[in-house]
């Protein structure tokens, strides 16, 4: 018998280097995979398909085959002409502040040599504290048992573990300077005067204001080398070549610019550099089942650094206060005492926290940069996130008005531009008129002094920006549009018929087939928690699901509503594009009038959340484009600076412990930084150690690479995790013969479809060649060799508005299998290179059936066994703004199919069926949506790449 052991896998230390990135991986398998993933490369002109030594291995294949467009048919972000400030235009100068000639290198960070690891001894013991305080948030029980273990495996060696206990980790990381802003707090009561007898608890309860330095976390993101290449160091304007405007990250927005042009005034601050503070609060909740469950984070940004580096949460977005929450009695609860007390507090609170920064405002300061330089920085108070609750309270408004212009809350809805509430206009009615009379007829909360009042240049109305979570998403579309739908179905049917109407609804949604990335709903809307990725989910499928079971001109107003919204959620928009923004909000307001005819909105649609729809083309111009500036940003923010601290405290006093937290987390997040920078975490903390030893044996550095991973017994190690079998092998279940392989798939067409595929490839830089199905089958190539099968391939696309591509790429894996996820088969669509005409029409739509790659005249073709679709018509459906799509069918009834070149295909394209007023089976599964209707919807609204592709 043999002993368990002989079975065990022994831990292999060799690892194999990405070349970009320098991350490790265990096996070959997984360094190509990652390669693949993360590093997607498309060449400008793609070479013919390479020889391959080993016919089971797949061609992955490059985007574009040489003789197809060099790019995917879709609006291409444009070439740009950017025009910097010239006054303040961010110059480099020495510590003391002297301007440095243009071609001087920055000086050093920092002394320390480079294995200096202090305050810790050695890259394992940072490496082991960032892995439990960090990545596994670890209990202090399990800390101390983990390190018992690790003590227990080294007592034989006489070594110990990195740290004694969770305590002397924790005393280790109190001790990093690095990213240091420690907390501080302050107290503030209500000063007025109190009523005989017993007042109310919260006119004499003391409330506490914990915060930070904000001048000290400022400076901390300054000096960030992470956002090297990704910051703006001075306002730009930036030009297509046709003199289009174009709107991109903050600082090319028009409002930084003209900041610019009001702080150059003074001649002191020519050459220094503008940051934009961005401020952010918003209530959280992190128990409903104790008693004190709410907090109140602050949170600040740059304007600065780049929208995807504030909307990855790469440390640009720290809480910098935890404001007081004023409660009391119910019976208080609508006390206009109370109610002014509670507003003060917060802008009292705001402009004590932020006093520090008040001097930078208008004397620069130097302050190191990410780019290693010293710079005179001035500071200003820029866009302000909040959703409208809290829009109300910033701005000092009254609820119902609109935050941004002074337009009646009654008459919110007329269309007309109102121009903007300006501190000016604002200090001058409030000096004229009564505190009633600025209520009721300006909405006005004039006995509150907003805290923007107490810094220069800054105007709060003026810095509210659109929040595209609680004002499109959330709010226009899910609380408004879906929830009108309802109440309009009931009126038109009765609530008896309506059930049934929106029983279907959830039928069609449910039988929304799959596609990369889009969230299914195998129930429908039938669930009670609905947040704001659920609301995003559900509109890429809804306009489908209700074509036919209401009237027109509901289907073109959520049409025009989703339009608007996909196009100003781009991540770059041009004055053009902003034409096509507002001509979808005039059809949006022309059709929503059904709404109010029918007597679902009687009064109109004066609603400050779908008002604010009338301001975004002043926000993007101002701001540039809105997904850099979304509450979405501070709400995701909740988890990791109050959320997760507050799990990890004993609840007992915990704000206390959730500050420490935060700390923690910060100083490790800069230490980690500052150690990248010395070049001191290359590679995985394995393959240093092994470096080291392999120095210590043979006087050298020299890493194995070792891609057989051999085990002690000297035995093949291919139970690697990293392997994925279906990604990398060709399934040996079918026919290796074409012929063979034809009669399997009841594909009698396929060996003159691959003949006539060779002929066209053979003649692809011949333009005078024929087609190849114009000439006859015995003028084309003759194959019958093997055959072998993939049951998925990648496409690697360009998608400017990807919130996480890397350099605008994409990649997504595209599927032709018999089972997926032991269930039915999935046969996705994809769309196909067809010319170079802009959007669908110049791209095919088809239904891959089959992956293949076959050897002829030692060339490697990888190809792709599809199904047929043609467009309706030569333009959109005029209601749903998408195109349709019909199956191809020979004379026979049979669906037309052909055999493309894998590099034709652009990316996986989603398709809905066209329901019409016909209900769907009970037992309808979205496995059968593709071979169930006789015409599909091209889902533009799939992902943002498809509305910048199907259009």
């Amino acid at each position: 018998m043999h002993s368990r052991r002989e079975y065990r896998k022994v831990h292999n230390p060799q690892r194999l280097q990405c070349s970009i990135c320098d991350r490790w991986f265990g096996n070959r398998s997984g360094l190509t995979q990652h390669d693949n993933a993360q590093h997607p490369r498309v060449p400008e002109q793609v070479p013919r398909p390479p020889q391959a030594d080993n016919a089971d291995e797949p061609y992955v294949a490059p985007l574009q085959h040489e003789n197809n467009p060099a790019a995917p048919p879709h609006r291409d972000e444009p070439e740009v002409n950017r025009d910097y400030h010239p006054l303040l235009n961010g110059r480099p100068c020495s510590a003391s502040g002297e301007y440095l000639p243009g071609d001087t290198p920055p000086p050093p960070r920092t002394g320390a040599a480079a294995d200096d690891w202090s305050p810790f001894n050695n890259r394992v013991e940072f490496e082991a504290a960032e892995f439990m305080y960090t990545r596994e948030q670890m209990s202090q029980g399990n800390i101390n048992t983990l390190m018992d273990l690790w003590a227990a495996s080294l007592l034989a060696h006489r070594d110990q573990p990195p740290f004694a206990n969770a305590t002397d980790m924790c005393y280790v990381l109190d001790e990093i300077k690095l990213g240091d802003a420690p907390w501080q707090s302050f107290s503030a009561k209500y000063t007025g005067i109190l009523p005989e007898g017993d007042p109310p608890s919260w006119m004499t309860a003391e409330y506490q204001i914990w915060c930070r330095n904000p001048l000290t976390a400022v400076q901390n993101m300054l000096s960030n080398l992470d956002f090297d290449g990704e910051f703006d160091y001075c306002p730009y304007q930036e030009h297509t070549r046709n003199d289009d405007r174009r709107y991109s990250d903050f600082m090319s927005g028009n409002w930084s610019w003209s900041q610019a042009d009001i702080i150059t005034e003074d001649p002191t601050t020519h050459g220094a550099m503008f940051v934009p503070l961005v401020l952010g609060s918003d209530k959280t909740t992190v128990s409903v089942a104790t008693g004190h469950n709410e907090y109140y984070p602050l949170y600040l940004s740059l304007g600065n650094v780049h929208n995807n580096v504030r909307r990855a949460h790469r440390n640009a977005v720290t809480v910098i206060a935890f404001l007081s929450i004023p409660k009391s009695e119910k019976k208080y609860t609508k006390d206009p005492h109370f109610r002014k007390f509670r507003r003060q507090l917060f802008h009292t609170s705001l402009s004590a926290i932020l006093q520090p920064l008040r001097p930078g405002m208008t004397v620069p300061e130097v302050t190191r940069c990410p780019d290693n330089h010293y710079r005179r920085v001035i500071y200003g108070l820029g866009p302000y996130i909040a959703d409208y609750p809290e829009q109300v309270l910033a701005c000092c408004i009254v609820q119902g008005w609109c935050a941004t212009c002074p337009a009646r809350r009654d008459n919110l809805d007329d269309g007309q531009d109102h121009g903007r509430r300006t501190r000016e206009l604002t200090d001058a009615l409030v000096a004229a008129l009564d505190l009633k009379t600025l209520w009721d007829g300006y909405g006005i909360v004039g006995d509150i002094i907003p805290f923007t009042n107490d810094f220069p240049r800054a105007d709060i109305c003026q810095l509210i920006c659109g929040d595209l979570l609680h004002q499109i998403i959330k709010g226009t579309f899910y609380d408004h549009l879906v929830t009108w739908i309802g109440q309009y179905l009931e009126l038109v049917h009765g609530k008896t018929e309506a059930a049934k109407v929106m029983d279907e609804i959830d039928r069609r949604i449910a039988a929304v087939p799959a596609f990369a990335g889009l969230r299914r709903f195998p129930e429908g809307r039938n669930f009670k928690q609905w947040t704001g990725d659920d609301s995003k989910a559900l509109m890429k499928v809804y306009l489908p699901a209700i074509t036919g079971l209401v009237p027109v001109e509901i289907v073109r107003t959520l049409s025009a509503f989703l339009e608007f919204c996909y196009l100003v959620r781009r991540s770059f928009l041009t004055e053009s594009m902003l034409a096509e923004v507002s001509a979808a909000l005039v059809r949006f307001r022309l059709n929503r009038k059904i709404f109010q005819d029918s007597g679902v909105r009687e009064t109109g649609f004066s609603l400050p959340r779908q008002h604010s729809l009338d301001h975004y083309l002043r926000h993007c111009r101002n701001f540039a484009v809105p997904n850099g500036l979304c509450s979405s940003i501070t709400e995701s923010k909740h988890i990791k600076a109050v959320k997760e601290p507050w799990r990890r405290s004993n609840r007992y006093n915990a704000i206390g412990q959730m500050l420490l937290t935060n700390q923690r987390l910060d100083k490790l997040a800069a230490a980690r930084t500052d150690f990248t920078t010395r070049n001191m975490l290359h590679g995985t903390v394995l393959s240093d150690a092994l470096e080291h030893l392999d120095a210590q044996a043979s006087g050298h550095n020299e890493l194995v690479d070792d891609d057989s991973e051999l085990n002690e017994a000297g035995e093949d190690n291919h139970n690697s995790s990293d392997d994925d079998s279906e990604h990398n092998h060709a399934h040996h279940s079918y026919p290796r013969t074409l012929e063979a392989l034809a009669a399997h798939l009841g594909q009698d067409e396929l060996v003159e479809q691959i003949a006539r595929f060779l002929f066209d490839q053979a003649h692809r830089d011949d333009p005078d060649a024929p087609n190849a199905d114009d000439v006859p089958l015995e003028a084309c190539p003759l194959f019958l060799g093997r055959i072998d099968v993939f049951h998925s391939a990648s496409s690697t696309f360009y998608a400017p508005s990807d919130l996480s591509g890397i350099g605008g790429m994409r990649r997504e894996r595209i599927r032709a299998t018999p089972s997926w996820r032991a269930g039915p088969g999935r046969y996705d669509c994809i769309f196909v290179g067809k010319d170079d005409s802009e959007g669908f029409r110049g791209l095919h739509v088809a239904r891959v059936r089959l992956f293949f790659s076959f050897r002829f005249e030692e060339v490697v073709f990888p190809c792709v066994l599809v199904e047929w679709l043609t467009a309706v018509g030569d333009a959109p459906d005029e209601d749903t703004g998408m195109w349709i799509v019909e199956p191809d069918f020979n004379a026979d009834g049979s669906r037309t199919t052909g055999v493309i070149h894998l590099d034709s295909v652009i990316r996986a394209a989603h398709l809905i069926g066209v329901y019409g007023e016909s209900y769907l089976p009970a037992n309808f599964t979205h496995t059968d949506s593709l071979d169930a209707f006789a015409a599909f919807y091209v889902n533009k609204y799939a992902d943002h790449h498809a509305h910048e592709t199907a259009f």
